[in-house]
């Protein structure tokens, strides 16, 4: 029995290692506003670098499932890992507009082939009851690496210690190094698979659609990623803009919501054995509410950080609760709706876009309108979850 523990532990940690790995690419946020201040960018300009990371899951996430099938969930895992360290590379060459775009692109890329690949790899290892503790566990792992990106940018752009010219970008050979690990760590690791479903195809992805709580769920997940990458990219605009900070004091904003992030992820897991999803779902969204309007009235310095602690709070369990949420209401198509949750990480391309238009239109509280128009989807998707939720008890 204890040999079997350890040897399940052995294939556990470099995967949670890979969940490590998944958390680089909220690494844009702080990134993007670097870039915007060296090359002088139009808040719209820079932008284009989340949406850019983000725009691949529409692309990505059913071929991915086709793939898995064809050369397994490690090997998958492995291909996403290879593409992340390149696009880690990229940046030790210079930070022009155009060297950017393709480190972001392939960032993007890596990400949406390891979100789609990782979960159903860890499946083969933990099942039962352990499964959603263990993938909630992933998140908060997920979330270590989101916070540790704006301190470490901060740190090589402040620091009196050599970092070979490279600055806040010292960020991007950090992480490629611990990419670099992951992959050898995972690839002598044995892990025994499940035999290969039927992938789906984006014919009975899209016809979900048709189905009005899986529209209304999908749509969720575009606002709950739009918010996620919206906050981590204006956050520390905020500060400038209203507190008159330079970028260096500002970033620390970044890793702020992260850290409630992160303790949201990990409290969750506990919150959601005793409290029914559609309460504590209501509560986590009703904190971005108030968010919201406290980021849109006040120019105080405290309420704008208490305001940045509850977006990261709130909107930490968002995609697990409607990922479950969207499984249990279609059971019997969850390779479909999976595909299709996966995909509504697009969302983190839609939003960025509109707020660079709206702050470079009106400032930084254009930005915020935009965010709060998705916490107002929220709340109405609230209502309907548990419309829903009286009609499946």
């Amino acid at each position: 029995m204890n040999h079997n523990r350890t040897m399940q532990y052995g294939k556990l940690i470099p995967v949670m290692l890979c969940f490590f790995a998944m958390g680089f690419v909220d690494l844009v946020g702080i990134a993007s506003n670097y870039v915007k201040a060296d090359l002088e960018l139009t808040d719209s300009e820079a932008n284009i670098f989340p949406s850019l990371v983000f725009f691949w899951f529409l692309i990505f996430s059913v071929p991915t499932g086709v793939l898995m099938n064809r050369i397994g969930r490690k090997r998958t895992v492995l291909l996403s890992l290879v593409v992340t360290a390149v696009s880690l590379l990229l940046p030790l060459f210079g930070d022009s507009y155009g060297l950017m775009l393709c480190s972001f692109s392939l960032l993007g890329i890596g990400n949406a082939l390891m979100q789609t690949s990782l979960n159903p790899l860890l499946s083969g290892i933990i099942s039962g009851d352990k499964l959603a503790s263990s993938l909630t566990f992933g998140q908060f792992v997920k979330a270590i690496a989101s916070f540790l990106a704006p301190y470490i940018a901060m740190w090589g752009a402040t620091q009196a210690m050599p970092t070979f010219g490279l600055e806040w970008r010292v960020l991007f050979p950090i992480y490629m190094v611990v990419t670099i690990i992951v992959i050898f760590w995972l690839g002598i690791t044995p892990i025994e698979e499940e035999r290969a479903d039927r992938a789906s195809g984006f014919a009975e992805c899209f016809r979900l659609l048709g189905h009005p709580f899986i529209l209304l769920c999908f749509l969720g997940i575009m606002c709950h990623v739009g918010i996620d990458v919206g906050t981590n990219t204006t956050a520390p605009k905020l500060l400038i803009e209203k507190l008159g900070m330079t970028l260096d004091e500002a970033s620390w904003a970044t890793g702020l919501y992260f850290i409630f992030r992160t303790l949201g992820c990990l409290s969750g897991a506990f919150i959601l054995q005793r409290v029914r999803p559609q309460g504590f779902f209501a509560f986590s969204v009703g904190c971005m509410a108030v968010a919201m309007a406290g980021l849109l009235v006040s120019d105080v310095h405290y309420i704008i950080y208490i305001c940045i602690t509850l977006i990261g709070f709130g909107n930490s369990n968002v995609f697990s609760i409607i990922f479950s949420q969207a499984l249990l209401a279609v059971p019997d198509k969850k390779n479909e709706v999976s595909g299709l949750m996966i995909m509504g990480l697009f969302g983190g391309t839609v939003f960025p876009l509109l707020m660079g238009f709206a702050s470079d239109a009106v400032g930084q509280s254009g930005a915020v309108g935009v965010m709060a128009v998705g916490v107002l989807y929220l709340i109405y998707y609230t209502l309907r979850m548990k419309t829903n939720a009286v009609k499946t008890d």
